[in-house]
């Protein structure tokens, strides 16, 4: 079935229109001219020139106004000040797309900014894609489309690769052109004024030329289309990330544990997280990992067996491998007798497997065969270190012989440089992927495993409890009527009832007496902390006696908390909260959001207390939470195995933890007004939960959230 997408028309145009097309050779516009018919374009060319004549041999039109048909591709060469002219004129033919080349807009300051608007509100008005401006173009080298000022037009390939970076297209170009390493498409996004990376994925993800996916960005605009974006193209194919500048400077203190700890890079790293998207540190990696998803079947577990002429690094990869999500493959019985009877009798039948430094390419290819045949092994790497007596290059043979034969991934590690130059060319022509060391060997197949992991995957479930939001949004109205930036103590706790949050028994003592009499009517056991809008952090300041069991200890701590409270600059106090005490065995956790400007509400969730700051052992993802997401957050902090119980203490209700996490998220999209929220501590016990303090900071509502 014939695709209909609108960046068709970008990635496989039938005419091309240059605008700015030039007879000099060394100016822009004559080399987009040129790389189009250097790479084999088969579609109609139209160079614009205001002077005409001949460019490249290629009669040139006056004006966009005189071109004998609409273009389906535009690509401008022109000065930033003409650029808005000629996009009205392409608008009005109705040309469906236009790349802009040309530099000196948003990154150059306020000028070019409002250029570069009026440029995207030009292009909107007439249903015209625009990519850039400030971009260095596209390549859609199976097409023989290098619509692009850039000479070392790539090769053709299954992987596609789009950058907000121009240099770094350079960079990536020129590594993949030196490894052989082939594109389906190419593409520079430059300024991102209206084509971005969520429009890059939502193509390529139907792309029948892309296997893998790879990008760089530095700054994602609209989060919530990235997540929806990326969440459906992992589900069809490996994407494969940079980003950079996830750490804005100068952001702004923020009041809250939450808010403490949030930052841009933790939203970032939950939008990865729940995407499915591989993350990577840079070029290197990004390359690594591609090699393997281009070349290698998906394994059907975790087993890996590795096969090495070398103990040593055997054990490297071995000890790599326990790091990651891949298991050391257990061999079989049949298979540990047939490598004990083919191998010397000092060899290492168990893996990893040594067939010695003296193998050659028969004991390699035969000791490959026999584990890859195992069904206990479910991918398989290929070690060598270049003995003396090794031919690498028979070795690098036999190693792509049994990858075309076993349907298992098989990688190699050929360590060294120029003893195994040679057998690296021979097996990436066959399609092999061989790394220097076993780290990035294993790394590669454990992201192999990885992604065949999230693509079988359940469907998230979102669930949304029955909830009383309009008692709760009666409380924010009331609050942001009497111009209040946070939310009283009995305020917050009327939010948490209205979204049915187990709360503690609280009363509000003005005196001593009033204390003692609310303590004696829940009964000892009770908790004291100060009534003050303006402490926010109530055990900094000594405003919190906990287990306090009897009526001098509690009149003694009123005195104490409340005068102490005093001493606190225009702190005004209230009084004393008197709280029931948590169940025995409770443990103290912490849940919040923070609202990132970029991706929406992000989750927080960890140990509680006055540590969680200190610790930072939180885990985070961006709202709506689905059950999948809220029971890897709980699980997935390093303290995990505290809420598990130690030395005989029975588990929290996980799943009451759970619930405040879903109840959580439920409000964070319910109220985009809240900027910032915390529950802590939430005491977490075998029988329930109790959310003891909540806080819940108001800002501006966004209106683009949830």
């Amino acid at each position: 079935m014939e695709r209909n997408d609108p960046l068709l028309s970008l990635f496989e145009p039938r005419t091309v229109a240059v605008i700015g097309a030039s007879r000099s050779p060394e100016k822009v516009g004559h080399l987009v001219v040129s790389n189009l018919l250097a790479s084999g374009y088969q579609g109609k060319i139209f160079p614009v020139n205001p002077h005409g004549g001949e460019i490249a041999g290629i009669a040139a039109f006056l004006s966009e106004d005189q071109l004998p048909e609409t273009p389906d591709l535009a690509v401008l060469c022109i000065p930033r000040n003409l650029v808005n002219a000629s996009l009205e004129r392409l608008g009005a033919l109705g040309t469906k797309a236009v790349a802009v080349l040309g530099s000196g807009f948003k990154e150059v300051g306020r000028e070019g900014y409002y250029l570069e608007e009026e440029a995207a509100s030009i292009c909107r008005r007439h249903g015209m894609l625009m990519l850039g401006p400030n971009s260095l173009g596209v390549f859609n080298p199976a097409r023989g489309l290098s619509a692009s000022f850039v000479q070392a037009a790539p090769d053709a390939g299954n992987v596609a690769f789009f950058s907000q970076s121009g240099s770094l297209c350079f960079s990536v170009l020129d590594s993949a052109r030196s490894k052989g390493f082939g594109f389906s498409k190419f593409v520079n996004l430059g300024n991102k004024a209206l084509l971005d990376e969520s429009h890059m994925l939502a193509f390529l993800k139907d792309d029948p030329e892309t296997e893998v996916i790879l990008g760089y960005v530095e700054n994602i605009a609209d989060g919530q289309a990235f997540l929806r974006a990326a969440q459906e193209a992992t589900l069809e194919k490996p994407v494969i990330m940079i980003k950079s500048g996830s750490t804005p400077a100068g952001a702004r203190a923020a009041t809250s544990h939450t808010g403490a700890m949030a930052g841009s890079e933790d939203a970032c790293r939950a939008a990865f997280t729940q995407a499915g998207i591989i993350r990577v540190g840079g070029v290197e990696d990004m390359f690594n990992l591609a090699w393997a998803f281009s070349t290698q079947p998906a394994p059907q577990g975790p087993n890996l067996c590795v096969v090495t002429n070398s103990g040593g690094p055997g054990i490297m990869a071995a000890d790599a491998a326990g790091r990651t999500k891949l298991n050391m493959a257990a061999l079989r019985g049949q298979t540990v007798d047939e490598l004990k009877a083919m191998l010397p009798s000092y060899a290492d039948v168990y893996n990893p497997v040594d067939i010695l430094g003296d193998a050659d390419a028969a004991r390699f290819v035969k000791a490959l065969g026999v584990v890859a045949a195992d069904p206990m092994v479910h991918m398989v790497l290929a070690l060598l270190t270049p003995a003396p007596a090794v031919d690498v290059e028979a070795v690098a043979r036999a190693v792509a012989e049994q990858a075309r034969s076993c349907g298992k991934p098989v990688v190699a590690c050929f360590m060294g440089e120029g003893k195994v130059a040679g057998a690296r060319e021979i097996l990436r022509r066959a399609k092999v992927p061989c790394y220097e060391y076993p780290e990035s060997a294993v790394a590669a197949l454990d992201a192999l495993f990885c992604h065949c992991e999230w693509k079988k995957r359940p469907l998230p479930v979102e669930i949304c409890y029955m909830s009383n939001t309009y008692q709760a949004k009666d409380v924010l109205d009331k609050a942001k009527g009497k111009g209040f930036t946070e939310l009283s103590e009995f305020m917050a706790q009327d939010v948490l009832k209205a979204y049915g949050l187990p709360v503690p028994k609280t009363v509000l003592a003005r005196t001593s007496d009033e204390a003692a009499q609310a303590a004696k009517s829940m009964g000892y056991p009770v908790a004291l902390k100060i009534a003050s809008p303006q402490i926010l952090h109530k055990s900094d300041v000594g405003g919190v006696a906990l287990s306090i069991g009897n009526e001098d200890e509690l009149r003694r701590s009123f005195m104490g908390i409340t005068n102490r409270a005093r001493r606190v600059k225009e702190a005004y106090v209230m009084g004393c909260l008197v709280q029931e005490m948590a169940p025995k065995g409770s443990r103290e956790v912490f849940a919040g959001f923070k609202r990132d400007p970029q991706f929406g509400p992000l989750v927080l969730f960890g140990l509680g207390g006055i540590y969680v700051e200190v610790l930072r052992d939180v885990s985070c993802r961006l709202a709506p939470l689905s059950l999948l997401d809220v029971g890897e957050m709980v699980r997935e902090i390093k303290s995990y195995p505290i809420l598990r119980g130690v030395r005989g203490e029975p588990p929290v209700d996980f799943r009451a933890v759970e619930d405040v996490l879903l109840t959580l998220s439920q409000i964070a999209v319910d109220f985009p007004e809240i900027e910032e929220c915390d529950f802590n501590p939430i005491m977490a016990h075998p029988g329930g939960v109790l959310v003891v303090d909540a806080r819940f900071t108001l800002g501006k509502p966004t209106g683009n959230d949830g």
